[in-house]
């Protein structure tokens, strides 16, 4: 598997990324544009991504076949790529909970060869370096450890037992999502009192905080869509492991109230904080 053929399940703006940097040292990048919206078309083209017209095709033309996809569409997706007997090497990388990524296990081997993947960071764009954690079968984490040789994206195999890679991935993004999350709740409880200004002066002295960024509070609801649904995976990990769940409970249910503003690039802090307030 010198240059393999790599196909990309569902190229968001993760996937499309972390996709084009596997084309470096890939024989091809494949996606499948049957269904998907203008925008996946535009930004499949833009990191020169190879369209085919269907599923089937994708997978019978690709040796590693890569899924980065809504968490709640996981396990269809693989039910669907299962259907079509694909033997090749599944990377599961979407931010799901080991007993999920299991469930995918189960529905493609023998056929396939799973690995089970989390994507820590942001996009491989504008300098940007994520880190691909892996875990699975040896042999087949070496060969997504060679596609991205030389890429923005780095790797860490955490061992052969499929499920540590999506622990790790819920288990960082329960602080760093959920922190967000206390940032907006914060500055929007200053603004109702009037101190919001002052609130950000005393956390400017404290550049270890999130608290420092207000910022990002509009991009945090731009990916609320996104960020909800992952830490509701982390609290079934947190219940499966007898710890309390309600805080990341809660922080999804906070960004619900976003979910209008799905991938808004224009939102500002003050749009932000006033869909928080509604109910």
């Amino acid at each position: 598997m010198d240059q393999p053929t790599v196909g990309i399940l569902h190229p968001g703006s993760m996937g499309a990324a972390v996709a084009a940097c596997a084309a470096t040292n890939a024989a091809e990048v494949l996606w499948c544009e049957t269904g998907r919206s203008t925008a996946s078309v535009e930004r499949a083209a833009q990191f020169g991504l190879t369209p085919v017209a269907t599923l089937a095709e994708l997978l019978d033309r690709s040796d590693i076949v890569i899924s980065l996809c809504p968490p709640a569409a996981a396990e269809d997706l693989a039910r669907d790529v299962a259907g079509h007997r694909f033997a090749g090497v599944y990377v599961e990388a979407n931010a799901i909970n080991p007993t999920r990524v299991q469930r995918v296990a189960g529905l493609l081997e023998p056929d396939a060869t799973v690995v089970d993947g989390g994507v820590v960071g942001s996009p491989p764009v504008g300098g940007k370096t994520p880190t691909l954690y892996l875990s699975g079968p040896a042999d087949a984490t070496e060969h997504i450890e060679a596609l991205f040789v030389g890429t923005a994206v780095r790797t860490a195999v955490l061992g052969t037992e499929i499920g540590k890679a999506s622990a790790l991935k819920l288990a960082y993004a329960s602080f760093q999502k959920t922190s967000r999350v206390l940032v907006a709740l914060a500055v929007g409880m200053a603004r109702e009192h009037g101190v919001d200004q002052e609130l950000l002066a005393v956390a400017s002295k404290r550049t270890d905080s999130y608290l420092s960024e207000p910022q990002y509070v509009a991009k945090t609801a731009a990916r609320a869509w996104r960020w909800g649904p992952e830490l509701e995976e982390a609290a079934d990990v947190l219940e499966a492991a007898g710890l309390p769940s309600e805080m990341l409970h809660a922080a999804a249910s906070t960004l619900a109230r976003w979910h209008d503003a799905k991938d808004d690039g224009e939102l500002t802090l003050t749009d932000a904080l006033d869909r928080l307030a509604q109910p």
